[in-house]
C-alpha cells in the first residue's frame, strides 16, 4: 500500500463552525504494511466541552486550558502530514474538521481522503457493524487504546486500512493497492467491486 496519513480528530460536535471546533487530532502514517509515525496533540479553540462529548471522550475543558492553541497544532499537523494522501473512518466528518481548521490558519488541502468506512461496507458486508471499534473487535484487530481518543481511533482506522488492503490481495489478488484505488472503490455498489477489480488487476 502506497504511505498513507490516517487521521481522526476529536471535536465539541458534529459540524465545524464558530461555535464547534477541534480538540484533538491524531495522525499515523502508514508504509510497507506498518505504522511508521505518530502525531497527537490536544488543542485549546477556547470553547466548552459539552457534557455528553466529555464522557465520551474524556475530554475536559479543564483538560484544554493548558492544551496548546488549535492553530499552532493544526500548522503541526499539517507539516506532519505534507503531501500524503488521507484516510479516515467516516472521512466526510473529519475532512469536515481538516478543511476548516486549516482554512482558519490560511492552508488549503490538496488530497484526497479515503474512507474506511465506506470500504468497509463494500469489502467486508458481512461484518455485523460498521462501526470502528466494533470492526476491529470482529476483524480481531489489535487493540489500540480508549475509544473516541484522536490517536487510539487513527490507528484502529490504520489497523482496518491495512486488513482491508490484506482482503483485496487475497479475495481478488490485487497486489498494488494504492489510494487512488481505495478512493474508486469506495464509490463502487458491491455487485460492482468484482469486474472492476478484475479490470485493474489485468491491467
Amino acid at each position: 500500500m502506497d504511505p498513507i496519513a490516517v487521521i481522526d480528530f476529536e471535536t465539541t460536535g458534529v459540524s465545524p463552525s464558530d461555535r464547534c471546533r477541534a480538540t484533538e487530532i491524531g495522525i499515523v502514517i502508514l508504509e510497507n504494511g506498518r505504522i511508521v509515525d505518530r502525531y497527537q496533540s490536544l488543542m485549546n479553540a477556547g470553547l466548552p466541552v459539552p457534557p455528553f462529548i466529555q464522557g465520551l471522550t474524556g475530554i475536559s475543558t479543564a483538560m484544554l486550558r493548558n492544551a496548546p492553541p488549535v492553530e499552532q497544532v493544526m500548522g503541526e499537523a499539517a507539516d506532519f502530514v505534507g503531501e500524503l494522501p488521507l484516510l479516515a473512518h467516516n472521512a466526510a466528518f473529519d475532512q469536515k474538521f481538516w478543511d476548516f481548521e486549516l482554512a482558519r490558519i490560511g492552508r488549503t488541502r490538496r488530497q484526497a481522503f479515503a474512507c474506511s468506512l465506506l470500504l468497509s461496507r463494500r469489502l467486508l458486508p458481512e461484518a455485523p457493524s460498521h462501526k470502528l471499534g466494533n470492526l476491529n473487535s470482529w476483524a480481531h484487530l489489535p487493540d489500540t487504546g480508549k475509544a473516541h481518543r484522536a490517536l487510539a481511533d487513527a490507528e484502529m482506522a490504520a489497523n482496518l486500512a491495512l486488513h482491508l488492503a490484506g482482503r483485496l490481495r487475497d479475495r481478488y489478488g490485487v497486489q498494488d493497492v494504492s489510494h487512488p484505488l481505495l478512493c474508486r472503490l469506495q464509490k463502487l455498489a458491491v455487485a460492482k467491486i468484482p469486474e472492476m477489480l478484475r479490470r485493474h488487476r489485468d491491467g
